[in-house]
């Protein structure tokens, strides 16, 4: 069992000490940059690279004083420089130092996120290998459907976060841009060479961008992140529906001495489900901002830089939770395959009326009116609590087609799970 609770690794990276850590990142990259082409002396530039270093602190007592955060951490690196810290931010605008280490951060994050749902993946993939063979009711619309197993619907739920994991890698390169091209982006006082140069040293590409850059590159991340969180609630809510009293095929663990309620001892709820469910809300909702954030006045305003000194954080450190917190209740899942065998058998063998159906019309019936028996018939037995084969055998328009024997070969459940192992070979589950 996972300890359910432990996030700290992905929350760091938003913190105010790994921020300033990653401007100080890409000015010294700048800086290295421009002494490559011999911007800054090498005498300057190795007392810069000695020296460099910030305190959080001091950085907060200064921008009460300038209101401005990049000032207030260029003045305090400068303290510690000394004199040579003139050569620092040369040619830079706030929005060069900014997004280019908010890209830097946000990579980290969802490189985090990935490991994170790679280990999610293998957890459905081992419970789907499972289960494989374990027999209960598909439902569609609430309603016992056909059979299936309950390893292939972990399978469909282990092949979306495949897919998952390609949107993740896509946002990561996405992600991966710098900029340095100064206040409107036209290189006006910084050459294009010194970005391109500092960029590789922070393994980021470079993009066409103003004082900023576009939004849509990180809307991409958002969208990742909230249909990741998505798929979560997806997996989630089958649980809890699973969990149902009238249900009771699969539950979450209930550790010893946990408690469901207050009021009532008996008391089994799915709350990380719920919680799961109900954070992947917040995810969704802060695609929104970030798409929001695309329309910008001009060549910039600060509209969309307090949104995301929210959206950033709490999406990434959501979705790991998140991801935590689904890797947890797969891996420990109780499963109840007796309940859902008993589940099959509710509804008195109506779920082999396609299969009714279909032999009806193979013997030469009319859809049509093979169609409106096994309705009548099946709704009968729902109705009345009838067994659906006993129906089937004393209607007499039907048994006109189908004999006795035929009909008991149609009630064979066997019948749905004759290409399971061909599902599970077709999408490679065996290998990891």
């Amino acid at each position: 069992m996972i300890e359910r609770y432990s996030i700290p690794e992905i929350s760091k990276i938003w913190s105010l000490e790994n921020k300033y850590r990653t401007w100080l990142k890409v000015e010294l990259a700048v800086c290295t940059a421009y002494n490559k082409i011999g911007k800054i002396p090498d005498s300057s530039y190795d007392n810069i690279i000695q020296k460099a270093k910030f305190n959080v602190n001091e950085i907060e007592e200064i921008e009460r004083v300038t209101k401005h955060d990049v000032i207030a951490f260029l003045t305090d690196v400068a303290k510690y420089v000394g004199e040579d810290s003139r050569f620092i931010h040369l040619g830079l605008t706030s929005s060069d130092i900014g997004d280019t280490s908010f890209s830097l951060m946000l990579k980290e994050a969802l490189e985090l996120i990935l490991k994170k749902t790679e280990t999610l993946k293998e957890s459905l993939r081992n419970q789907a290998l499972r289960h494989k063979s374990t027999q209960m009711m598909g439902r569609t619309h609430g309603i016992h459907a056909e059979p299936v197993t309950f390893g292939f619907k972990l399978l469909v739920f282990y092949e979306e976060f495949k897919r998952a994991e390609e949107r993740i890698k896509a946002a990561i390169r996405s992600s991966s841009f710098g900029k340095l091209s100064g206040a409107v982006g036209n290189y006006a006082n910084i050459p294009p060479e010194v970005e391109e140069s500092a960029l590789e040293i922070l393994g980021l590409n470079h993009i066409l961008s103003n004082q900023v850059i576009q939004r849509d590159v990180y809307a991409d991340a958002f969208y990742a992140l909230a249909s990741l969180g998505a798929s979560c609630e997806k997996v989630a809510l089958e649980i809890r529906h699973l969990m149902r009293t009238e249900v009771g095929e699969a539950e979450e663990p209930f550790a010893p001495g946990q408690k469901g309620s207050s009021a009532m001892p008996h008391k089994k709820n799915p709350i990380v489900s719920e919680n799961i469910c109900g954070l992947s809300r917040v995810l969704r909702s802060n695609l929104i901002a970030a798409l929001e954030n695309i329309p910008l006045w001009h060549e910039r305003d600060i509209s969309h830089s307090s949104v995301e000194r929210i959206i950033a954080p709490d999406s990434t450190i959501l979705a790991y939770y998140i991801l935590h917190q689904l890797t947890y209740l797969i891996g420990n899942l109780v499963v109840n395959e007796e309940k859902m065998l008993k589940n099959i058998d509710l509804t008195k063998g109506v779920i082999f009326s396609q299969k009714v159906l279909l032999a009806l019309v193979d013997k030469g019936m009319s859809r049509e009116e093979a169609y409106k028996i096994v309705q009548k018939l099946a709704h009968e037995s729902i109705g009345t609590q009838t067994g659906f084969k006993e129906l089937l055998k004393k209607d007499e328009l039907a048994s006109r087609y189908l004999s006795p024997e035929e009909i008991e070969t149609l009630f064979d459940i066997k019948y749905y799970f004759k290409y399971i192992n061909y599902i599970f070979d077709r999408y490679n589950i065996e290998q990891k």
